[in-house]
């Protein structure tokens, strides 16, 4: 068989490999089957949607991803920012919504396929980690409040995540006890057999005796719990979704956000688990896969489908060798769908809701949150407010603040650089920072200035002034300014204006200005501005010793 007939997940497949990736697959299975379910009802579809996404994912990012570990399906990072943009086009539990949700689907797998053909994976470089983290959290918080009235067994009904709890504040007289109990005894089966073994199917064990309970004690019957029902199972229908241009008109918003998360999460989820990346292999490849499962799942008339970070890591602890493990759990996921959906009937709501606040509490991630306050309270802020934006106001104003606050920080730290005075380490010819603890020696009438940014139009000005200030502010007379670029990535127009502005205006003052350590590309942005020409060569330094030496001297 030709080598590119074989999908790169499967390249130089040993048979040894096969009974361990049929168990990853079996394990992957009994977390991906209550998990998916629970998934759809997020994204406020039927039960059998997720299982449809998982199979459509799994097979389609098999055929072409190129991480060998990655688990894509039904994903409850976006499932609730398509619940909320879906609903805001059309009305949830009717037919329109199902069209809108998978045409939705296949307006982001195609923008998806182009980013990876395109190479554009890179923008999920645009969100900062303590933001994503932000956003994660927030998610977890409203998912576990959309849960909440599942869980209780009332009918809640609130529209935002602070008009839920006022909903379900007003229904405390009505609770089930016997949905609590369930939702209660999940999460104990889940956290224990957690604590036993990541690998125990814990959540298949909650699913089969939460199945078991109600059918015993007539639960449904007899004390009120809301169960699934009939789930209609089968081969889907493969048909190309519709909407009206109006509401194609208002998807736009919803599909960039929706693409956006896929690519950011996606990227993370591969960097954590760069272990089983194919030499060479990019994001890029990824997106494609992740894509066109999103296609495949709108053609079947489902939703999109996304990286997934706990089933990837539940694959990666199963010891899984290839995405056969995905393919294979996503051909027993099938076989349920076709023939065996009936004692899925009984399953209790509140066990499906428990399973998502289970979910939820790996989206939220206390730990990092921590970390980040200890590095950063500035960080941190902008961590904590998004995910206040994501709880209480929404997904989409929360990721597009993320944005907003990662790219706005990025600009406050390059326009208002940090910067140094270097001092030679006594004895060397070593120029460090003075300001670090460790002696040095000075120069009279020589100022060393180390600045860690480019040179651009953002802080061109603040530079020229910062330098001139330290000038004014030195207990000596300064005759030679010795500008050390090591640190500088780059220049533009601007600021090669504001350099040529500084040495125009030092020379008036008798001050020479020296640029020691510059990077070929900085050379190439100096030669090709004539600011070789206004220095001179003999003002381009290989080292500040040598910048140091030759201009203290000089009138």
């Amino acid at each position: 068989m030709r080598a590119w007939l074989v999908p790169p997940t499967l390249r130089g497949y040993r048979a040894a490999w096969l009974g361990t990736d049929a168990l990853a697959g079996l394990t992957l299975v009994a977390v991906a089957l209550p998990g998916q379910m629970a998934t759809a009802q997020l994204a406020n579809l039927p039960a059998v949607a997720g299982l449809y996404a998982f199979v459509a994912g799994s097979l389609l990012y098999a055929l072409l991803g190129a991480n060998r570990h990655l688990s894509v399906g039904a994903d409850s990072t976006i499932a609730p920012l398509l619940a909320t943009g879906v609903a805001a086009v059309a009305a949830a539990g009717t037919s329109g919504y199902g069209s809108v949700m998978a045409f939705t689907a296949l307006l982001v797998g195609a923008l998806l396929v182009a980013i990876g053909l395109c190479r554009l994976g890179w923008i999920s470089e645009f969100l900062s980690t303590p933001v994503i983290t932000g956003v994660l959290a927030g998610i977890a918080v409203e998912i576990v409040v959309r849960q909440i009235p599942v869980i209780l067994g009332v009918t809640g009904g609130g529209t935002t995540t602070i008009d839920e709890i006022r909903q379900v504040a007003g229904q405390i007289s009505d609770i089930n006890p016997w949905s609590v109990g369930i939702a209660i005894g999940v999460l104990a089966v889940i956290a224990a057999v957690q604590r036993i073994s990541h690998r125990l199917p814990g959540t298949l064990l909650a699913l089969i005796l939460s199945i078991a309970a109600v059918d015993t004690l007539g639960l449904a019957s007899h004390h009120g719990v809301a169960i699934l029902g009939a789930v209609h199972g089968g081969l889907p229908h493969v048909r190309l979704p519709t909407v009206s241009w109006l509401q194609l008109r208002r998807m736009p918003g919803l599909v960039l956000t929706v693409a956006f998360v896929c690519v950011a999460q996606t990227a993370a989820t591969v960097r954590r688990q760069g272990a089983g990346t194919p030499a060479g292999s990019t994001v890029n490849r990824d997106l494609i896969g992740i894509g066109a499962g999103s296609v495949a799942a709108g053609l079947i008339g489902v939703f999109p489908v996304n990286a997934s970070p706990p089933n990837t890591a539940i694959a990666t602890a199963s010891g899984t060798r290839s995405q056969l493990a995905n393919a294979i759990a996503a051909a027993v996921i099938l076989v349920v769908v076709l023939a065996a959906t009936a004692p899925l009937a009984s399953l209790p709501q509140a066990m499906l809701a428990a399973m998502l606040v289970f979910i939820a509490t790996k989206l939220f991630r206390a730990g990092e949150l921590r970390t980040i306050l200890r590095f950063d309270r500035l960080e941190f802020t902008f961590a904590a407010t998004t995910l206040l934006v994501v709880a209480v106001i929404g997904i989409e104003q929360g990721v597009a603040l993320a944005m907003i606050l990662s790219l706005a920080d990025r600009t406050r730290r390059s326009a208002r650089p940090r910067d140094t005075i270097l001092g030679r380490a006594p004895g060397t010819d070593h120029w460090i920072p003075a300001d670090i603890g460790i002696p040095t020696e000075h120069v009279t009438g020589v100022l060393v200035y180390l600045v860690y940014a480019p040179l651009w139009y953002g802080n061109a000005e603040y530079l020229r002034i910062r330098i001139r200030g330290l000038i004014d502010a030195a207990s000596s007379p300064v005759h030679a300014v010795v500008l050390d670029a090591a640190a500088i990535s780059d220049i533009d127009y601007t600021g090669l204006q504001a350099l040529r502005d500084l040495t125009t205006e030092l020379e008036h003052r008798a001050v020479t200005i020296g640029i020691a350590r510059t990077s070929h590309l900085v050379h190439h942005n100096l030669q090709r501005g004539a600011i070789l020409e206004q220095l001179g060569p003999d003002h381009l330094f290989a080292s500040v010793d040598q910048a140091v030496t030759a201009l203290q001297h000089r009138p």
